[in-house]
């Protein structure tokens, strides 16, 4: 009798762990169904206030920096923030401002193989502390990718993506570098943060 209270027991616990793991999930998610079909734009996420992240809305302010390049591409950074862990994050727009799909250059990978293998990315870029008399490439995970956005290869007319690279951080005295990157023009960048 007594091992089959303990089963039961058991069943028990398991149901109400089970119960009180989707209520958790629910009410993290949210729980408000239709939420998730249609996004908001930017102009809705800010009337509607509240306590909700804002990087769009620094995005949707004047770019720290503007590079055209070939094809009509044209990159804008819009922020350069440095956080607690030593890195800095690179965010930005790329957009085709021409007339036809634009064909992403092979040349904005960088010429390093490990990064080449891992297919079309922004990995070519860096980040120039005249200052410190460094330059800071994107930083790579464990198996070789660049930590920066990847596979894309065309861009139809008019269409934008969001970019992001992630570089090592110069030192906090450093608060301007150079933005590189092959194909485009160079621009000052500010790091925040």
């Amino acid at each position: 009798m007594n091992m089959r209270f303990t089963a039961q027991a058991r069943k028990a616990v398991v149901a109400l762990t089970v119960v009180a793991g989707l209520a958790v999930g629910t009410a993290a998610c949210g729980g408000g169904g239709g939420d998730d079909k249609k996004p908001q734009s930017s102009s809705s996420s800010s009337k509607a206030g509240g306590s909700q992240p804002e990087p769009q809305e620094g995005q949707s302010e004047e770019p720290l920096a503007e590079m055209k390049g070939p094809s009509g591409l044209l990159l804008q950074i819009t922020s350069a923030v440095r956080d607690s862990g030593g890195f800095v994050t690179v965010n930005g727009q790329m957009k085709n401002d021409g007339s036809e799909v634009a064909v992403i250059p092979l040349e904005l990978s960088g010429n390093e193989t490990e990064i080449m293998n891992n297919g079309r990315s922004l990995g070519g870029a860096t980040l120039v502390d005249s200052k410190s008399k460094k330059r800071y490439y994107v930083l790579r995970d464990t198996e070789g990718r660049p930590l920066t956005t990847t596979g894309f290869s065309t861009l139809k007319a008019g269409e934008t993506i969001d970019v992001f690279l992630q570089f090592p951080a110069p030192p906090a005295s450093s608060t301007e570098v150079t933005f590189q990157l092959p194909l485009f023009p160079s621009a000052v960048v500010k790091i925040s943060g």
